[in-house]
């Protein structure tokens, strides 16, 4: 989606053979960034992922509270030989589970070894740290999610991650998403059929929560 920024985010696959059509489909353009930005709203994912993207188009990036540290990092060092629960499906989980004491995947989908999604209401108040996926914002899991891991240190993580500062308002300690750097390129990738890794164009940015004296954590 490109606004003011370009913003992205994940789309989802729904569970039956085809998606629920789109409101407005085939007139997208002519619609405003804020219009599009209430689709985020809707119950229909594909809606909401572009809804999601519309408002990252929209947020100016406050580098001044961003760090070098990436997701992985902060997620390996603060869940050392601690519980670990992550909600959602990243390739570098394998990594986590070498140094967790115990780590949990949760995920809508589960695969073997994966735990399904009504799991969470176990899991999350057990886990010291917690990495959610951005796409909670998409299928409105977001929230819940939060509530369940108010004790936690808590990671959100991926493309569709909104980077506003108020979110640390409720419970979150980083932000792990990306700001798209070369439009045209993004764009170009995505029009291609890329998944996230291929795209070309965008930058990891990790925003933290400031705590006195530790403002990287």
């Amino acid at each position: 989606m490109l606004s003011k920024h370009c913003g992205l985010a994940s789309t989802f696959h729904e569970p039956h053979p085809y998606h629920r059509p789109v409101r407005n489909a085939g007139g997208l353009t002519g619609l405003s960034a804020l219009e599009l930005a209430q689709y985020a709203r809707s119950d229909n994912v594909l809606e909401a992922s572009i809804g999601m993207a519309a408002i990252n188009s929209l947020i100016d990036i406050d580098e001044a509270r961003c760090v070098r540290e990436n997701a992985l990092d902060i997620l390996a060092l603060k869940g050392r030989g601690k519980n670990i629960a992550i909600v959602g499906r990243f390739p570098w989980i394998p990594k986590l589970r070498a140094v967790a004491r115990t780590l949990w995947v949760i995920e809508q989908n589960p695969r073997e070894g994966e735990l399904p999604a009504e799991a969470a209401e176990g899991v999350l108040p057990q886990a010291d740290v917690v990495g959610l996926t951005g796409t909670s914002f998409v299928n409105h899991t977001v929230d819940r999610l939060l509530n369940l891991s108010k004790n936690s240190f808590v990671v959100i993580v991926g493309p569709t991650t909104p980077l506003l500062p108020v979110l640390f308002d409720y419970g979150v300690d980083i932000l792990a998403g990306v700001k798209i750097v070369e439009p045209d390129k993004t764009i170009r990738s995505i029009s291609h059929g890329a998944i996230f890794s291929q795209v070309e164009g965008v930058r990891l940015i990790t925003m933290a929560k400031e705590r006195k004296n530790d403002r990287t954590h």
